[in-house]
């Protein structure tokens, strides 16, 4: 157990906004920033993350809350693994009592196939560092490389003994359970036996963005020409071949300071390009580039680099991969290395500064890149050179911005020499085609699923839900202020008639709210606004020096969302950037007294107006009683009536 000092001083340290720039390309926005949301895909910045509240809200996907819940939502830690990636991140010395066996056995599934991973990467690098054989072996082959003992290390690299059962009987003298270790890929289960899968291989951990080791790849260094040169742990429930990036732990914040990312092909590369001081690389690990992998660079930078070896084929067959990066709406460069060089053997034989030279130089705009790569097998062949010319516009197509798009047109039809408006023509018959292609998917869906149409009515406002809100809403944001409030008493005047006169008196806003709603002694509908007010009253009437990040950082994490989703909800109006526009929303501190009275009013007449109509259901139901209930409705109307004028007299 992490102790409570420990937790507190996490919180007081931590900022949220350099936390999850870890994991966000940020970008200022007014007093808060705004990114991608890295819950969804999209493309316009709904991810909102507030420097002062120390909060974070994704309107895209609905989450939010503290620094700690992003890393619990981004990275699935669970709640004192996140404590311990902030201590780790902000050198804070974490205080804990031991684990007892009990309480390991309760680890969950995924947490104990992290925990395996740990071990495994930590028994490489010993096995490493430690044994004759992998000095000899393994250390050697790095060195060979030309990898130094700091880049080694950073990078935690290992090796693992040419023997069936080492790593598989070590982990489970430890401790570790097979399962687990099945789970990961890291032994592999035959019946009654069981042998180690990375056996006789120099080993790359491969890490999640937040650094936990999702899997391995090992290279052999035998002669067995049957085994695979590099093999990689299977998918697994933490590892998505799909979703991760070699490097990309190393590389975060150096490829959003830059705004750049180089990409490469293997794990060497990655290493050889960081150890020369190109720090913003990575690498999809000899997959095909997908999808989610362009979006994790996405949220970093909006800029990729590929970097391509000599070899032709290999070329025109991570050519595709481009058309992907231009689909999410990124910029894209190619740079190619001389013939039987590639990243790793060029950055080996060069300097930084000539490294760095030569990829300025010789990084191509894609157009430019693939025009050139394929003119020389066109040369005077007219029916090649079209078809190149489609090839080029289709990879056009995909650009989501049409004034990119344009300006491409434009490029392609200066190196290509063709008019530009051919290639718009040509365009624009592709999007009709794709729109054609969209709208006969679209009409058998709806065949496959027709049904008798019923027109769904709209969803109505829930008045009481967002009165109760804007209460809770008050009480976070001025509780513990004191403002000047209106009460309007029914008084007598000269000529005898009653008429509300004005009463000016000082009090704390939660003073005022929680005297009011207990006048009528009110109840909120809503379970977690009926909890977090009295946990917010409770706390305010103890708390002089009442401060809001530290409340959210103390409460539950289902109310801790809910609080955010409060208090971050009008922040989605600054993603428009509205004031460019010339509106000025208005400021809710203008008159919190006034807000306070107008909300706690409303919902009193609201209230009244339920009753009322409770009332003739029962007038209904139960004739006999009519009498007694229609005095009651009349002295409810009677006070709706005069809540009524002091509700105009405040608006």
């Amino acid at each position: 157990m992490i102790s409570k000092s420990t937790i507190d001083k996490v919180f007081e340290t931590a900022r949220v906004e350099e936390v999850i720039g870890d994991f966000v390309n940020l970008k200022k926005s007014g007093s808060n920033f705004k990114g991608l949301s890295p819950f969804s895909e999209e493309r316009s910045p709904s991810f909102m993350v507030s420097p002062v509240k120390q909060i974070w809200k994704d309107f895209s996907s609905g989450k939010g809350g503290t620094v700690v819940s992003f890393l619990m939502e981004h990275e699935h830690f669970t709640y004192p693994e996140a404590i311990k990636y902030l201590a780790k991140k902000y050198n804070i010395e974490i205080d804990e009592t031991e684990q007892t066996n009990e309480q390991k056995e309760e680890a969950s599934e995924r947490e104990s196939m992290y925990l395996v991973s740990e071990f495994a990467n930590t028994y490489f690098q010993n096995i490493m560092h430690k044994t004759d054989f992998g000095k000899s072996i393994g250390l050697s082959y790095f060195k060979e490389r030309g990898f130094t003992d700091e880049i080694i290390k950073k990078f935690q690299l290992g090796y693992a003994l040419d023997e069936w059962q080492a790593f598989t009987d070590e982990a489970i003298k430890k401790g570790y359970q097979l399962k687990y270790l099945e789970k990961t890929g890291l032994t592999i289960v035959k019946g009654e036996k069981q042998f180690d899968r990375f056996k006789g291989r120099v080993m790359f951990p491969i890490h999640s963005m937040s650094g936990r080791v999702l899997g391995f790849g090992g290279r052999i260094l035998g002669t067995n020409k049957k085994a695979a040169k590099y093999l990689n742990s299977p998918e697994s429930d933490i590892y998505h071949k799909s979703k991760v990036l070699y490097g990309i732990y190393y590389a975060k914040q150096s490829i959003a300071k830059e705004d750049n990312c180089y990409l490469v092909e293997g794990y060497t590369d990655v290493i050889q390009f960081y150890q020369k001081g190109i720090t913003n690389v990575v690498s999809s690990s000899g997959t095909a580039l997908t999808p989610e992998q362009i979006r994790l660079i996405n949220r970093l930078t909006k800029n990729i680099t590929v970097l391509f070896d000599g070899d032709a084929a290999g070329i025109r067959a991570s050519l595709r991969g481009i058309d992907l990066i231009l689909e999410q709406g990124m910029n894209v460069k190619v740079c190619t290395f001389p013939d039987g060089e590639d990243p790793d053997s060029f950055a080996k034989k060069h300097s930084y500064e000539e490294l760095a030279e030569y990829l300025k130089t010789n990084a191509k705009d894609f157009i430019a890149y693939k025009a050139s790569l394929l003119m020389e097998e066109v040369q005077n062949d007219p029916v090649k050179k079209a078809a190149l010319i489609r090839d080029m516009v289709t990879s056009i197509s995909k650009i989501p911005d049409r004034i990119q798009k344009e300006i491409y047109v434009q490029e392609c039809a200066r190196i290509m020499d063709i008019s530009e408006d051919v290639l718009f023509s040509t365009l624009a018959q592709m999007g009709k085609k794709e729109l054609q292609e969209a709208n006969k998917t679209y009409k058998k869906e709806q065949k496959a699923f027709e049904v008798v149409k019923s027109s769904a009515p709209r969803k109505k406002v829930d008045i009481q839900y967002e009165l109760e809100r804007k209460i809770i809403e008050a009480l976070l944001l001025y509780g513990n202020k004191t403002e000047q409030f209106e009460d309007l008493v029914l008084k007598e005047n000269k000529q005898g008639d009653l008429e509300l006169e004005p009463v000016v008196h000082e009090a704390k806003v939660f003073e005022k709210i929680y005297l009011d709603l207990q006048e009528d002694e009110m109840e909120f509908s809503n379970e977690n606004f009926r909890e977090l007010y009295y946990v917010l009253i409770d706390t305010l009437n103890q708390d002089p020096d009442f401060a809001l990040e530290s409340f959210v950082n103390k409460v539950e994490p289902h109310i801790a969302n809910e609080i955010t989703h409060i208090l971050m909800n009008d922040e989605r109006y600054n993603l428009h950037d509205w004031e460019r526009k010339n509106i000025f929303p208005k400021s809710k501190t203008h008159s919190v007294g006034q807000l306070v009275s107008e909300t706690i009013l409303s919902l009193r007449c609201y209230l009244i107006d339920k009753k009322v109509t409770d009332f003739k259901h029962e007038t209904i139901e139960n004739p006999s009683s009519s009498k007694t209930i229609l005095e009651d409705v009349m002295n409810y109307s009677n006070l709706k009536m005069l809540l009524s004028r002091k509700l105009n007299r405040v608006l």
